[in-house]
């Protein structure tokens, strides 16, 4: 198993091979399987026991790593995070030792296609407790998969380990108050990019394996609807509380131009077809379909920083101006 390059490497999962082996970085990367006393709010009992989730504790190691850089990466947000429950994946049955053998495989077969490096990360993933529940029974199925925009393709969209609040903000609170979230290993192999408003649901080409929104940095990984379950392996499961409407993440406020007056100037430079995908998008962002952030990358990818920046100047010059003239 290829070495991953993120804090939770040290504590991996564990097979349960037929010699009872494991190979040298996977000792490396075994966390401890004890079953430590339950913190937190409760699950009921079938969600926690017939999901063969195991309830981690404070000061058990994954617990206190997982934590630290989950709330680290929160920024404002961190200090309205409440009642962190961690549950342990721990691969428990014939079918989820299956699934893991399964993931293994795949890591080795796209280390051979890609140099030695499967490019395997840790992700967030955000889902209901339903959908987490029907994960970690069946699988990723198409009838239950974690809800996105579509704003990329058709899979799945997972957010680096570094950049959680992107999954964060696409959490729905249930009638306990409570958000989830995985935390997910993914096989990437070698990524593509992937532009807003696209349809793709496999790879372009055996070139590549998966998709991102920002080859330099991404803030999502796309794993396309025909890699879930060979692609994505579950490994924790993180329950919190966080406020209903997020208001403690800080918005840039300066410069600024509202989305209407940004759109009408960019129609002077941009074609018609990117125009109407602008607009599009748009009106999704009004219906709250995809986010203030998913929107700003859709038109920032479209119309270029360049122009972007030339367009907020210009409309902050003229409001200047207007300013001076009424005094």
């Amino acid at each position: 198993m290829a070495y991953v390059e993120n804090q939770y490497n040290h504590f991996s999962f564990q097979t349960q091979d037929s010699d009872n082996s494991t190979s040298a970085n996977d000792e490396e990367s075994v966390v401890s399987d004890r079953q430590s006393s339950i913190s937190g709010p409760s699950f009921d009992q079938p969600f926690l026991e017939n999901n063969g989730l195991i309830r981690l504790s404070r000061g058990d190691r994954a617990f206190d790593v997982i934590e630290k850089r989950f709330l680290s990466n929160l920024g404002p947000l961190a200090a309205h995070t409440k009642d962190l429950t961690i549950q342990k994946n721990c691969f428990s049955g014939l079918t989820w030792q299956a699934r893991l053998q399964s993931f293994q495989i795949f890591t080795k077969a796209m280390e051979k296609k890609c140099g030695g490096d499967a490019n395997v990360k840790y992700a967030w993933c955000a889902a209901t407790r339903d959908e987490i529940s029907r994960i970690v029974e069946h699988g990723f199925c198409y009838s239950g998969l974690p809800k996105n925009s579509g704003l990329y393709g058709h899979g799945i969209y997972l957010s680096p380990d570094c950049s959680p609040t992107e999954s964060v903000k696409n959490t729905i609170v249930d009638s306990n108050g409570m958000r989830y979230l995985m935390l997910c290993r993914v096989i990437l192999g070698k990524t593509e990019l992937v532009q807003p408003g696209s349809t793709q649901c496999h790879p372009s080409s055996d070139e590549f394996d998966s998709g991102v929104d920002d080859l330099s940095t991404p803030n999502k990984y796309i794993v396309w609807s025909t890699h879930l379950n060979t692609h994505i392996l579950p490994e924790y499961i993180l329950s919190f509380r966080a406020p209903s409407s997020l208001k403690g993440l800080k918005m840039p406020t300066s410069p600024w131009i509202s989305f209407p007056a940004l759109i009408s100037a960019l129609t002077t430079f941009l074609p018609p077809t990117a125009m109407n995908l602008i607009s599009k998008y748009y009106r999704d962002h009004r219906d709250k379909k995809i986010s203030r952030r998913e929107l700003i990358q859709v038109i920032r990818q479209l119309a270029g920083d360049k122009l972007l920046i030339a367009v907020i100047n210009s409309s902050r010059t003229k409001q200047c101006r207007a300013q001076v003239s009424n005094r």
